[in-house]
């Protein structure tokens, strides 16, 4: 999910988890008539009727059907330099988003995504540019027409006290939670927005850097790797960090506060940041080996490791759930077991190389990063992948079977069955093609959607080609069926 956390069971344990290269649409998905109030000075549009649209106007959404109004149609973002400061004691967060875009279609007036916040100034190619408030739209009306493959830049500076996303499903809480000692960040599915202007949404990935202020003696963390040493000056240390691989944006994260840090580099050769709350600082070294340990090994499966740092994070945030942010997985109040930390892991290939376009195919993030939980336990010697593949199918009265995980529900996306039937898809594969065939399936997949998206279709037809199998049945018993598949 967002942040995807739930109850999972794994053979005779309880754990919690969570997790939790294709241009968007130009889309035809209607705003809502929200009306809703400018925010700035001169260069705000007046507030009122709802704003019209034409066809050089980009959507207010990527086209998802689960989500309609996340993301944006028009253009693609290349790249976000976020200079933001950050005050928990005051929980404002304040400065600049500056978005690099390549529009996909003629742009008069365009939509980002952004939950709250005061917006003082947009400039579109360093010209002041108007613009309005429509719920969780801003809307900039560029000082000129954008062409179509034109690229261009919009910076919008804004100030306010972040707003998390709360929800009564399963997805619960998420986006930027403020803590005492700083902020909690975990974005999952679309809560990217409430820190921050984006086109929020999976299927446009982006590179990013960040450039955190903060008051001395807080750590700001963020993801892929530090460019430069932080710098204190006046009372506040100012932290600087790059993510040079394309991410989705609910990955991006700048979690802050009190942290104790390990870094080195695992025997791989991958460079290894873990950080702990003083609250967990008898775990950080255990989180630091196993991280790197688990890295190495998922590369062997999995193929090469996807990006140039691997870490992990354990917050005194009382979430209950981890999430996989990019480079950084968090873990929110509690330490880990290693099946928990091998599932975020994983995730760096299945979520955050390969991402889904469309949220209905998330079980081929939850579904692989659960399954990499069996393959932990067999390489490990507890119970085998086949083990508990049959304790799972064995609960005839789990929820599960009535629940597609190929047809996952919006307001209940992150249900069981997107995970553990998921895994129970891939297992079913596996027995099906054979080893040879899954594990090569597995590096193959890695290997061809690396950075970009890839959709369950794609998936199906790379594992009919690898094996020499018709696996339409299959699939179609374990992703679509409202019942219990029967074993072969």
């Amino acid at each position: 999910m967002m942040a995807a956390r739930r109850l999972t069971t794994t053979f005779a344990t309880l754990a919690l988890i969570s997790v939790i290269g294709c241009a968007p649409s130009e889309g035809a998905v209607t705003a809502p008539a929200h009306g809703g109030s400018a925010s700035g000075g001169g260069a705000a549009a007046s507030p009122g009727a709802p704003l019209e649209r034409s066809d050089t106007v980009g959507a207010p959404g990527i086209g998802d059907p689960a989500f309609p109004l996340d993301g944006n149609g028009g253009y693609d973002v290349g790249h976000y330099t976020l200079k933001l400061s950050y005050d928990p004691a005051s929980k404002l967060l304040a400065g600049s988003a500056q978005i690099q875009a390549t529009a996909v279609q003629n742009l008069s007036r365009f939509d980002l995504d952004l939950h709250g916040f005061t917006v003082s100034q947009v400039t579109v190619g360093g010209s002041e540019a108007r613009f309005a408030r429509e719920g969780d739209e801003l809307v900039v009306t560029a000082p000129k027409m954008i062409v179509k493959n034109a690229p261009f830049t919009v910076t919008v500076h804004y100030s306010g006290v972040p707003d998390p996303v709360r929800n009564s499903s399963n997805l619960g809480t998420y986006g930027f939670i403020p803590t005492p000692d700083g902020s909690f960040v975990t974005s999952e599915p679309d809560g990217a927005k409430t820190w921050f202007p984006s086109n929020d949404h999976p299927s446009n990935k982006a590179t990013y850097d960040f450039e955190i202020t903060v008051p001395q003696g807080v750590t700001a963390i963020a993801n892929g790797e530090q460019t430069a040493p932080p710098k204190t000056s006046g009372g506040k240390t100012t932290f600087v960090w790059r993510e040079k691989h394309p991410m989705a944006s609910y990955l991006a994260t700048m979690t802050t506060g009190k942290f104790d840090v390990r870094t080195g580099t695992s025997p791989g050769g991958i460079p290894v940041y873990a950080a702990t709350d003083p609250k967990y600082r008898d775990a950080l070294d255990t989180l630091y080996t196993k991280t790197a340990e688990i890295t190495d090994y998922w590369a062997t499966v999995f193929g090469p490791y996807p990006f140039s740092s691997t870490g992990g994070v354990i917050d005194d945030f009382n979430a209950g759930y981890a999430l996989e942010n990019q480079t950084k997985p968090i873990y929110g109040g509690f330490t880990p077991d290693t099946g928990i930390i091998a599932h975020e892991l994983a995730h760096q290939w299945f979520g955050d190389s390969v991402s889904v376009k469309r949220w209905q195919d998330l079980w081929l993030n939850e579904g692989f990063a659960t399954y990499a939980e069996w393959l932990w336990s067999e390489h490990t010697g507890g119970a085998t992948a086949e083990q508990m593949f049959r304790n799972a199918y064995a609960d005839k009265t789990n929820a599960m079977w009535t629940y597609p995980p190929g047809k996952p529900r919006p307001e209940d996306l992150f249900n069981d069955a997107v995970y553990t039937r998921g895994a129970l898809a891939l297992h079913a594969l596996r027995q099906k093609i054979g080893d040879t065939a899954f594990f090569t399936l597995i590096k193959k997949w890695t290997a061809t959607y690396k950075y970009g998206n890839a959709t369950t279709a794609q998936f199906i037809a790379m594992a009919e080609q690898t094996s020499g199998k018709k696996l339409g049945p299959l699939f179609d018993a374990w992703l679509y069926q409202p019942t219990r598949p029967t074993l072969g």
